[in-house]
């Protein structure tokens, strides 16, 4: 497992303050250290929601890289403009979408975006989610106490919204209470987020 440290100068709420690198999307990250390898140069990712496409995007647009964000909201003839100008100018473009699969109905844009290299961010493994977990905590400036990945992943529904909802609610019952993020609090944090008893199992 390996870390990128990403030159943000600011932070949204929720987002990991790293890049988490492992079996989810290390071929993505290794893909776009590579820019000269992909077909018309460019490159469209997809993933699970807060899987971390937008995190990327902004390491990706550190390196040189001409990202759109929402690529899938935006208006396909302009999308279409922007690749020719890519092609044009020899920049690669990393067109980034929310949307699984995502229908483009411009017959041009779809010829060339079926052209490209395509990439997908997977489904967490337990190491990603255990790394996630802490990454989340970090970011929010939440203490969690030993042991927390290692009692909270296999209880844990695995997709990155959920993680990251149960790491929002470990940080809220924790400031309620004004106490630290222990076993207790994973406890209800996990009944609260993942339904009753979900604590019990395993």
């Amino acid at each position: 497992m390996s870390q990128i440290a990403l030159p943000l100068e600011t932070r949204s709420q929720g987002d990991p303050a790293r890049i988490i690198v492992g079996n989810a999307n290390a071929g993505v990250v290794e893909a776009l250290s590579d820019p000269s390898s992909w077909p018309f140069r460019t490159a469209v990712l997809t993933g699970p929601p807060r899987s971390g496409k937008s995190l990327i995007g902004r390491w990706a647009s550190a390196q040189g890289i001409c990202v759109v964000d929402g690529a899938d909201s935006e208006d396909e003839t302009e999308l279409f403009h922007r690749w020719n100008a890519a092609q044009e100018s020899g920049a690669p473009l990393l067109l980034i979408a929310n949307a699984q699969p995502w229908n483009i109905t411009l017959p041009d844009l779809r010829s060339r975006m079926g052209g490209s290299l395509q990439l997908e961010i997977g489904e967490l493994d337990d190491e990603m989610a255990a790394e996630l977990i802490h990454a989340i905590a970090e970011q929010r400036s939440l203490s969690l106490a030993d042991g927390a990945a290692e009692y909270l992943v296999p209880r844990a529904v695995r997709s990155y919204q959920a993680i990251e909802r149960l790491v929002v609610a470990i940080d809220r019952i924790s400031l309620e209470r004004q106490v630290p993020a222990t076993m207790s609090v994973w406890r209800d944090a996990l009944e609260a987020t993942h339904g009753p008893d979900q604590h019990r199992l395993l």
